[in-house]
């Protein structure tokens, strides 16, 4: 009996004691991997804000010496090398003499060519003028030379009236000075008077009465044959002196 109690307490204690190691061991195992499976937060960020950024601090700026340019070398053109001369086959030579004699009309020919065709036309143009105006010239000649000739014939047959009107005026004598008598005299071609006016008196009643009598005695009054120089007889204007 005292055997087997002692039996059974070396038992206990034996399983008690491996039942310490393994717990130990277990615990030894937790701590050790469970330490190294643990996450840890991340730390907070703290930020500073500033107003104005700090100004950098200026280093101390090193002078820097100029570099000096540096001078190129001159360099001698080469030689120029000698240009090969074709070498002409004989239908290269053949094409040379034909270009040779066939030359293409330069722009300086046709320059040439339309100055002279300008000039011409010009000098036809001047030409022209030259004529018209010669003509023109000669046609004024002629006109006046007409003028003339039928200015002289107008004052020739004036003339012929007023003789013709003096040739009957019955002069009362005794008159002192000169007096003159002016009429307006309107007549119709062949001659005839169709009125008398009497526009300046003489200061003799009996004068300018015997001229009036004289017009009218002298119709018809003579005219040019022309019927073109007409006009310059239809209004007369007769000045009849005493003495004259």
């Amino acid at each position: 009996m005292v055997q087997s109690n002692s039996a059974n307490s070396d038992s206990r204690s034996l399983r008690a004691g491996v039942l310490a190691l393994l717990v130990h061991v277990g615990f030894f195992i937790l701590m050790t991997f469970g330490l190294s499976w643990k996450t840890y937060p991340p730390e907070g960020v703290v930020v500073d804000l500033w107003s104005k950024l700090p100004q950098p601090a200026s280093k101390p700026v090193n002078k820097v010496k100029p570099i000096q340019p540096i001078q190129p070398k001159k360099i001698e053109p080469l030689p120029p090398k000698p240009e090969k001369l074709p070498t002409l086959t004989k239908p290269d030579i053949a094409l040379k003499k034909e270009k040779i004699k066939k030359p293409k009309p330069k722009p300086i020919v046709k320059k040439q060519k339309k100055d002279r065709e300008q000039k011409a036309r010009v000098a036809a143009e001047v030409k022209r003028l030259q004529n018209e105006i010669q003509e023109e010239e000669r046609r004024l000649k002629e006109a006046g030379a007409q003028a003339a000739v039928k200015h002289n014939l107008v004052d020739e047959y004036k003339a012929k009236i007023l003789a013709k009107i003096k040739s009957n005026i019955i002069m009362p004598t005794e008159l002192p000075g000169n007096p003159v008598a002016e009429f307006d005299v309107t007549l119709i071609p062949g001659g005839e008077i169709i009125s008398i006016k009497m526009r300046t008196s003489s200061g003799f009643a009996h004068f300018d009465e015997a001229v009036e009598r004289a017009i009218v005695k002298s119709r018809p009054l003579p005219l040019p044959p022309d019927p073109l120089l007409f006009p310059n007889f239809r209004n007369l204007s007769l000045k009849v002196h005493y003495r004259e």
